[in-house]
């Protein structure tokens, strides 16, 4: 491909994203140099905001393990000012721990609900107000037309959302604009220090609008997502041959 039909590519994709609801803004700026090489995956580079993000859990380990990527991808989003709305079934999330990836505790609405009905309805209007940061719901069922409800709502009021299904009964199709999972990786121990490692992920893809899926094993830290690069181990034989 020329470089000018690249051109005019880009310049085409650039044209219809704002059309299917995906929008750029200041926020994506703040996201986008802490989300490292997960960018790429997106249409023109940027994580899409305004936009609803479903996630797909094996159980309530994975659940914990997503809750905790999420809140490294909307800590961006809180810098203005936002707040967050977490509407779940249970209240599974230990706020103080929020601060590690820069986020103040108290700028999360918990809202515990017990009906799915309930929940997809809080959310919904959680979405349409322009002043929230981000909105995540716990909801384990999710069919076209209540994602497409959501993907209504946010494309009108540019807030992000993000979806957390454990153990849903079907995967179907959804308006959402991204589908991911998230497993956990084992940390590791910085060399002479106490404690617990940065969080690692492994992070699959599965689908993204007009976009590549893809996976990647990636570390949060210094407010950062960034690749975990593993050096190749070595025989013995060829330790001793090359020592």
């Amino acid at each position: 491909m020329t470089a000018s039909k690249a051109d005019i590519i880009a310049r085409l994709q650039k044209d219809i994203l704002p059309l299917q609801g995906i929008k750029t803004g200041l926020n994506n700026t703040a996201l986008d140099k802490i989300i490292g090489p997960l960018k790429n995956a997106f249409p023109g580079n940027s994580f899409p905001i305004g936009a609803i993000h479903e996630f797909i859990a094996g159980g309530w380990e994975d659940v914990a393990v997503t809750s905790a990527f999420i809140a490294g991808i909307f800590a961006p989003l809180m810098q203005n000012g936002g707040v967050v709305i977490w509407i779940g079934s249970a209240h599974t999330i230990f706020p103080p721990g929020l601060k590690s990836f820069g986020i103040v505790p108290d700028k999360i609405i918990f809202i515990d609900l017990k009906k799915e009905k309930e929940m997809l309805w809080t959310m919904e209007e959680s979405l349409k107000c322009a002043g929230i940061a981000a909105v995540i719901g716990e909801i384990k069922e999710l069919n076209f037309t209540a994602s497409r409800r959501l993907q209504l709502a946010v494309e009108k009021s540019q807030v992000t959302g993000f979806v957390i299904r454990n153990n849903p009964q079907s995967i179907t199709t959804t308006a959402c604009v991204t589908r991911w999972k998230i497993t956990a990786l084992s940390s590791e121990f910085e060399d002479g220090l106490p404690g617990v490692g940065f969080p690692r992920w492994n992070v699959d893809l599965l689908k993204v609008r007009n976009g590549k899926p893809g996976n990647w094993q990636i570390e949060h830290s210094a407010g950062c997502f960034r690749h975990i690069y593993k050096l190749a181990v070595i025989p013995p034989q060829l330790q001793q041959k090359t020592g």
